[in-house]
């Protein structure tokens, strides 16, 4: 079983992330003692930070640890995506993001995604056949790429664990804590 302690954790994002969905998962899985990195495509990591949505206006602004075409996703053992309605749309326009993504789902490594960024596991065909959750909104993109569709706090289908919204923060960040302890199991079901 895999500590916490010594993983090393993955956060793609962009502009327009909702902000606790990146900065809630930094800080629990940073104090569970796990390496977080936050990568963000070159002409925002360029800036040097990314900016969040805060509810209903722009938020605060993060620091990007790397640029997106930097990663090498064997680095990782766990890729975290925030959601937000901006920021993965954003990121399922960027090749490198879908492919980084990919590397993650057929290696068989946990990959959390909360919100809208369940759009981002349409776009790489990681939900087809897979049960999800996601925000309300985008229920129907899901079943239409083949998903099952649950409203839970969260949801978790071979490594692939998902959350509604900003009020599941709590168990999506255990879940990710729990699903890296076991070692995730994704590649199974996409390889399917």
């Amino acid at each position: 079983m895999p500590d916490i302690r010594q993983a090393k954790i993955l956060i793609l994002a962009t502009d327009g992330f909702e902000e606790s969905e990146l900065t809630v998962p930094q800080a629990k899985l940073a104090q569970a003692g796990a390496a977080v990195t936050v990568a963000a495509p070159q002409s925002r990591q360029s800036k040097g930070t990314i900016r969040g949505w805060d509810k209903t206006d722009w938020g605060k602004e993060v620091a990007v640890d790397t640029d997106l075409e930097q990663v090498d996703p064997a680095s990782y053992d766990a890729l975290v995506l925030p959601g937000g309605q901006i920021n993965p749309d954003k990121l399922r326009l960027e090749p490198r993001a879908l492919d980084v993504i990919r590397s993650f789902l057929t290696s068989g490594k946990v990959v959390a995604a909360i919100c809208h960024a369940p759009w981002l596991l349409i776009e790489t065909g990681a939900a087809k056949g897979r049960d999800l959750t996601s925000f309300s909104s985008i229920r129907t993109d899901v079943i239409n790429a083949g998903g099952r569709w649950h409203d839970k706090e969260v949801v978790t289908d071979h490594g692939i664990v998902t959350s509604r919204n900003p009020g599941d923060l709590d168990a999506f960040c255990a879940k990710v804590i729990e699903e890296i302890q076991e070692g995730g199991h994704g590649a199974r079901q996409l390889a399917a």
